[in-house]
């Protein structure tokens, strides 16, 4: 679909770029010609990968260690890549999100979805952003959000608010950026089975099961297919695209809501084992990094 050296010459951030969704249009960008520079909490994740990218397909990855959270030193890693040179484009993929009632939800755990989606998102375009505008360049922001920021979503509600932050501003930067040339743009992917999501988001579920029972074209999302769009929004192919928010689920909201409204019919038990299969999921993730 994609002539060889079609992203030749760009420099692109990918947050959380280490694993799942990130870490595959890494691949893609890096495919065709791009160099890459991928960015995450645990450095050596992002080590990691950015030696298997360049084993496979050659060209240039940079990791970088980064809590997204922390503005100052958002602002430290975008002053050291535009140090050698400017981003041309920006992909917003960092997240967090789990199932719970939200009766039961802790501030501190929505905080833990809040403070990584909304502030780290905004903290991580407003430091590329801000170069772009002073150095006088064009740009494109890419941002991953949810099809869910148009009709909200139970038992999400910290990831389905900070989404929702992310949708307005993407159409508010697009109206006041544009015309410095700087395009903002986001993809609202259904399920496409990932390591994070299953363990958080379905725990318990056959990735995919309920996805292929209810979906109009009775499958789950293709990583290809979102690396794909995320390469033609930069591309040059459209640059009129600018403010909007582009569904990729096989018109899964449009039949169901592309919610978690099903989970109305979880028992107490049912919550109670979710609960314990991603605390225990936590407490992995917490010893490996701790081994890092």
């Amino acid at each position: 679909m994609f002539s060889p050296q079609l992203l030749a010459n760009r420099r692109i951030l990918v947050t959380g770029g280490g694993t799942g969704l990130g870490k595959a249009m890494a691949a893609r960008f890096l495919s065709l010609g791009a160099e890459v520079h991928i960015c995450g909490r645990r450095k050596s994740v992002c080590d990691e990968t950015a030696t298997e990218l360049m084993d496979t397909f050659g060209g240039r990855v940079m990791a970088h260690g980064v809590d997204i959270r922390d503005a100052g030193a958002v602002d430290h890693m975008v002053e050291t890549i535009f140090a050698e040179g400017p981003l041309t484009d920006l992909i917003n993929n960092a997240a967090g999100n789990f199932i719970s009632r939200t009766e039961e939800l802790s501030p501190r755990g929505f905080d833990a979805v809040a403070n990584i989606v909304m502030r780290g998102t905004f903290y991580v375009t407003h430091a590329v952003g801000r170069r772009w505008i002073a150095n006088k360049l064009p740009g494109n922001v890419v941002s991953v959000t949810v099809t869910w920021v148009r009709n909200g979503s139970p038992y999400v509600v910290p990831s389905a608010m900070s989404k929702s932050a992310i949708h307005a501003m993407t159409m508010s930067l697009a109206t006041e950026w544009g015309h410095y040339g700087i395009r903002l743009n986001t993809i609202a992917p259904g399920e496409i089975p990932t390591e994070g999501m299953s363990k958080r988001i379905k725990p318990g579920d056959e990735a995919g099961a309920r996805t292929k029972a209810t979906n109009p074209m009775g499958r789950v999302g293709r990583m290809e297919e979102l690396q794909n769009l995320a390469v033609f929004l930069i591309s040059g192919g459209c640059d009129w695209i600018n403010g909007e928010t582009i569904a990729m689920d096989g018109g899964q909201a449009l039949a169901m809501g592309g919610n978690f409204y099903q989970l109305r019919d979880w028992s107490d038990a049912d919550w109670q084992q979710a609960r314990e299969s991603i605390m225990a999921q936590n407490e992995k993730d917490r010893a490996k990094r701790s081994q890092t």
